[in-house]
């Protein structure tokens, strides 16, 4: 097969500008062995929670301190999570060279671009000699995606709502599992596992009006059918929330 033309290089590939999302996994400790405990803690009970995210390894909290980081070894703890370490940020110059080593490439500090933009603004401002008024947009936020559910959920199907709440018009039945960054409501029997509030939110809630689940976790502190759920919302329509570091249960009256 003949090579490619340099005439007809443009039609084969291009490079644009790209901007991505990623999430920022904030690394807080170098003791590799604690972080493993933590990690199984909060998310042993759903280890395809990330499903192969990508995130940037935060150091600004390990900076100060220069501590020495086993970077392959995170990333491979990491990877047993399914979260793929692609980059590092906020780390000292010793902390970037030995996490490039590891195949991360270095990502540009979060404030930088807005630390450069107030600089040039101060500078303009100084120049300013009359004041004129301006009007300012006002930013609204987009509301979080909700996902909705309308069939029945069997054993060993899972159901993920990323970055917002999750609706189930139908059973959930012992062995499965649903997910949600936020709130999860079930308009008919829970029995499988329900875990809200999984990347964090402390706010978030679950709610059935036939709360009868294998598990219940909000934000990473969860109750198994080990622990019997109390009379007055068993197998009733019901809300958990989280208090402090405690779960509440909530009978709800239809």
């Amino acid at each position: 097969m003949s090579a490619a033309s340099p005439g007809n290089a443009s039609a084969l590939f291009d490079f644009k500008s790209a901007t991505l999302s990623l999430e920022a996994f904030l690394l807080r400790t170098a003791n590799l062995t604690s972080l493993s405990q933590a990690l199984t803690e909060r998310f042993g009970s759903t280890p395809d929670l990330f499903n192969g995210e990508p995130v940037v390894i935060d150091l600004s909290h390990l900076a100060s301190l220069e501590l020495n980081v086993n970077f392959p070894e995170l990333i491979a703890l990491l990877a047993r999570f399914k979260l793929k370490a692609i980059a590092v940020r906020g780390g000292t110059v010793a902390q970037n060279q030995s996490a490039q080593n590891a195949g991360l490439i270095e990502a540009p500090e979060s404030h930088a671009h807005a630390a450069r933009v107030e600089t040039v603004v101060q500078e303009v401002v100084r120049e300013v000699i009359r004041e004129v008024p301006v009007e300012v947009p006002v930013h609204v936020p987009m509301a979080a995606s909700t996902m909705f559910i309308d069939k029945p959920l069997r054993s060993g199907q899972q159901v993920y709502a990323k970055g917002g709440d999750l609706i189930v018009l139908a059973a959930v039945n012992h062995g499965a599992e649903v997910i949600a960054d936020g709130s999860i409501h079930v308009y008919a029997p829970l029995r499988g596992k329900a875990i809200a509030g999984a990347k964090g939110n402390t706010e978030a809630r679950i709610f059935s009006i036939c709360m009868e689940p294998e598990l219940l976790s909000i934000a990473g502190t969860y109750r198994t059918t080990d622990t019997p759920l109390p009379p007055d919302v068993t197998g009733k329509p019901a809300q958990i929330r989280l208090e402090g570091d405690r779960l509440v249960f909530d009978p709800i009256s239809l």
